[in-house]
């Protein structure tokens, strides 16, 4: 069905003016973000095509373009607006730790968790934080596959300190899903522990993010949890 041909208040944007977006469902909202389907697809129904084939919202919202545009009605113009949109999301989510301290390795996955679950590659990051370990920036260091070396610690204390950063976490994800540590992930978190020490700034913790939970029931493993930093 054709959405013209809906009644008027379950067309999507004019249920969103009415009874506001939380009264949407996923494919409706991304309806009203695609403005038109394809020839006989309604927005909406490519827009539950897309979730299907992506299988979840969360998989959804870490597509490439490239990956968006392998659905039949996504271009690449519409692929890159709806990425842009995604990260503005999930930039708009980090914002509320500008001013809030991140002192845990729960505050870790809360900031990047979800996000780095549904990589299907190895992500390094560093979080550089002030003083009073509020956020300055989140940045990538690395992409790739787990049998590189994803350390260059001359490079990571270039940024850190370039952004008079007092503390840094490293953070990664295993595509496998398993969180638990490698053997190279121990001698990582030694190298950068080294590393920092020499320069004096701290090296708060060394956190690996898996989409599996562990043991004890978390997505994560964090080496300063674990006493071994």
């Amino acid at each position: 069905m054709l959405i013209k041909e809906l009644p008027e208040d379950e067309r999507p944007r004019e249920k969103l003016a009415i009874k506001g977006s939380f009264a949407l469902s996923d494919a409706e909202i991304l309806a009203v973000f695609l403005g038109t389907g394809r020839k006989g697809t309604s927005a909406i129904e490519l827009g539950r095509e897309m979730l299907r084939h992506f299988g979840s919202l969360k998989n959804l919202s870490r597509a490439s373009v490239e990956e968006l545009t392998s659905v039949i009605g996504i271009g690449p113009a519409k692929a890159a607006q709806l990425a842009a949109i995604f990260e503005f999301g999930q930039r708009l989510a980090r914002e509320t730790f500008n001013n809030r301290p991140i002192n845990c390795p729960e505050d870790v996955f809360e900031l990047v968790g979800n996000e780095m679950q549904c990589l299907s590659q190895e992500s390094v990051r560093i979080i550089l934080l002030n003083h009073k370990k509020c956020l300055i920036q989140i940045a990538e260091i690395f992409v790739g596959t787990g049998n590189q070396s994803f350390a260059n610690p001359p490079e990571i204390l270039r940024k850190a300190i370039g952004h008079a950063a007092s503390s840094m976490i490293l953070v990664h994800n295993h595509p496998s899903g398993d969180p638990s540590p490698s053997h190279a992930d121990h001698q990582v978190t030694q190298k950068m522990k080294a590393a920092c020490d020499a320069v004096n700034l701290e090296f708060a913790d060394h956190v690996v993010i898996g989409s599996l939970a562990n043991s004890s029931g978390q997505f994560y493993f964090s080496f300063r949890q674990a006493g071994l930093i």
